[in-house]
């Protein structure tokens, strides 16, 4: 995600980082239309091509998200899909997709139609995969019977938020991937950067850009993000006295959960990636991850704005009220 001018603005730069993850035995590469408005995707497709090491990685990306103005040019449905998946294509610099997944719901598009259409990129040869990104349990419920109904592929993984500070999915979509045996890639194991070890009690905290842009997941003045900020100081502390830095601790608690599969890393820089590496090789005791229950209990997410997803119902009074 932090390829392009959301983050690194420099191909050469973003070339250089991904060769050094590739180095390092990163075998899986994450991307989506949406981030920088198709300049990731473009940034990833050169790295790779430059490299000679296509074949070398199972390439994701995403679809669902506005990439321009009007409703045709968003959404899940049969329409955008199919023009959507030849953008990506072309940007990507492939022939095929590896991982082909629906960013979100949409409320709009019956999940058959969706289903449908990416039945079809499969049988093209465009897609190898299905997956979703960020369903709430009932939806991942909701798709695996109508692709067994209509004999249709199916999703085959699930992209949800998970870390330390938002362990939501523990109570329902985890036990709904493993049920269905489902592949698990989790995203922003580092909450977004709480989990950075930028985020202090007594230090000046980060500006950033996404700070900017999503200002209920970190203004201060909101009860949910000081808890926040309360729980990421006792999680940096654990960390300390466990001998392990509070990225590689934040990862590695992600990574203890048996029903995930990976986590998804997102470095902005080649410092971040250094700093992220390491946390594969990290195995938490049992007492630690105790203490982070006791911390932030199982099921519980600080805040809700870090689910990455809200049901309509809760923004429109008029989806929850009779008329």
């Amino acid at each position: 995600m932090m390829f392009g001018w959301w983050g690194e603005p420099d191909p050469g730069e973003s070339a250089r980082i991904i060769g050094r993850a590739l180095d390092a035995g990163v075998n899986f590469i994450d991307t989506a239309d949406v981030y920088s408005q198709g300049q990731s995707e473009e940034y990833v497709g050169q790295a790779l091509a430059k490299s000679g090491r296509r074949d070398e990685v199972v390439l994701a990306t995403k679809c669902h998200g506005v990439m321009g103005e009007g409703p045709n040019q968003r959404g899940n449905s049969r329409r955008w899909i199919f023009q959507a998946v030849e953008n990506s294509l072309r940007r990507l610099g492939t022939d095929w997709i590896d991982l082909y997944q629906i960013h979100r719901p949409d409320p709009d598009t019956d999940v058959e139609e969706t289903l449908g259409a990416l039945t079809d990129l499969v049988r093209q040869g465009k897609v190898r995969y299905l997956g979703s990104s960020t369903f709430p349990a009932h939806q991942i419920v909701e798709a695996q019977w109508a692709a067994e109904r209509r004999g249709l592929e199916r999703f085959v993984c699930e992209q949800p938020p998970y870390s330390a500070l938002a362990r939501g999915i523990e109570a329902d979509v985890l036990p709904v991937a493993e049920r269905y045996g489902m592949g698990v890639i989790v995203w922003s194991p580092l909450a977004g950067g709480w989990l950075s070890g930028r985020y202090r009690k007594g230090q000046d905290l980060p500006r950033t850009r996404r700070a900017d842009r999503l200002p209920g997941r970190y203004d201060l003045s909101i009860a949910a993000n000081q808890r926040k900020l309360d729980a990421a100081e006792e999680l940096a502390r654990l960390a300390e006295e466990s001998g392990h830095t509070l990225i590689e601790l934040a990862i590695a608690f992600t990574l203890r959960h048996r029903a995930v599969t990976s986590a998804i890393i997102g470095p902005r820089t080649m410092d971040h990636l250094e700093s992220q590496l390491g946390a594969a090789e990290v195995r938490l005791s049992d007492d630690v991850l105790d203490r982070i229950d006791a911390i932030v209990p199982p099921g519980v997410t600080l805040n809700p704005a870090d689910a990455g997803w809200q049901p309509p119902q809760l923004a429109d009074p008029s989806l929850r009220r009779r008329p």
